[in-house]
């Protein structure tokens, strides 16, 4: 029977899952990549996991996301997180706009709905003081053209940023600076960057839905955000342009890292995608435990693949809004083998343990 849900376990995370079973306590980091339609295969993992598995712990957790990422973390960090969930899901599912090629203006207004949805009269309160789950709203600040709000200017300086960024990924900081929103205290080890000029800005109620709707703001398909209350002035991105899948090797903890992703690949940052040898190698990261869809899974979904952004070019609206449905529908069966794992007399059962 083909497995829906392929599971990669570092050397270190093993040695601790085998010793101790399937503990939250084990956990001190939760990371949400960039992807935006991509998220919907997770979904009912989400479910598993924030409504569920998650609550289990009463130890801080650190969750770091980028663009849909940190949207799904948003709904972790309410006091419903699975009802957060519902109301993220309903209303991706169903965005549409008056054309095939809305303007970034229509296309923030319909996503600032979601998000207000979603986090609803008091959700943005209940993330930015959350006294366990301590949240990481990743975003990136543009510098000079990459900062302006002509699209001429961004367009030149998202093409410099490119061609750069295949000579060194550090040279992207000559364009964005990385602008963490976080909740608690400021971090000092694992999740305190080093690298692209990294500032950090305390979430408030009266922050958190510009730096989530920031953290997604795609330049030329959204207008982003710009001088964000509490945070250095200017233009802010989506924050996957520098972190993307984010670069795990430079996060340490005592605990183990949790890494619900769309696939087994990881790349820094979204650029890097174009680029093969950005890829990190898994067998470098010895405290992480990767969730993702099998390629079997997803090479038996309709039209092959997981729901992506291009499917709002490519597909009518009743056929995009079905063929999402039918891939979430068919996502509850990563949910489902996960539980039978965390149940399993043997909890490497079926785990991929990293060389």
């Amino acid at each position: 029977m083909t497995k829906a849900l392929t599971v990669y376990a570092g050397r270190e995370a093993a040695r601790r899952i085998e010793r101790e079973g399937w503990s939250p306590t084990l956990f001190d980091r939760l990371v949400g990549a960039s992807g935006g339609a991509k998220w919907f295969i997770l979904g009912h993992l989400d479910r598993l996991l924030f409504g569920d598995f998650l609550q289990r712990s009463d130890k801080p957790l650190d969750v770091l996301g980028s663009s849909i990422g940190t949207w799904r973390h948003a709904c972790l960090a309410q006091d419903d997180p699975v009802d957060a969930i519902d109301r993220l899901e309903a209303g991706y599912l169903y965005q549409s706009y008056s054309s095939a090629r809305p303007t970034p203006a229509e296309v923030s207004q319909v996503s600032r709905a979601i998000l207000q949805d979603v986090l609803g009269p008091n959700g943005a309160a209940q993330i930015a003081n959350h006294p366990r789950i301590r949240s990481h709203i990743v975003t990136a600040r543009g510098r000079g053209p990459a900062g302006a709000r002509s699209n001429t200017l961004l367009g030149t300086a998202m093409g410099t940023a490119a061609l750069g960024n295949i000579a060194s990924r550090r040279l992207l900081a000559l364009h964005f600076q990385r602008v963490v929103f976080h909740s608690g205290p400021r971090p000092d080890t694992g999740l305190h960057f080093t690298d692209f000029d990294t500032r950090y800005s305390q979430l408030s109620a009266a922050n958190t839905a510009q730096a989530l709707h920031a953290s997604g703001s795609i330049p030329f398909v959204l207008t982003g955000e710009r001088d964000i209350p509490g945070a250095p002035g200017g233009q802010y991105w989506d924050g996957g342009i520098i972190d993307y899948h984010f670069d795990i090797a430079q996060m340490d903890s005592a605990g183990l890292l949790l890494y619900p992703h769309f696939s087994a690949d990881i790349v820094p940052g979204w650029f890097d995608k174009f680029l093969p040898w950005r890829k990190t190698s898994l067998a470098t990261l010895d405290k992480l435990v990767l969730l993702c869809p099998s390629a079997q899974f997803i090479a038996s979904l309709p039209h092959a693949k997981i729901p992506d952004r291009s499917d709002f070019k490519t597909m009518a609206v009743q056929d995009r809004q079905h063929y999402w449905q039918t891939c979430i529908d068919r996502s509850r069966a990563l949910a489902e083998e996960f539980h039978e794992l965390l149940q399993s007399s043997d909890p490497l059962a079926g785990v991929c343990v990293l060389p």
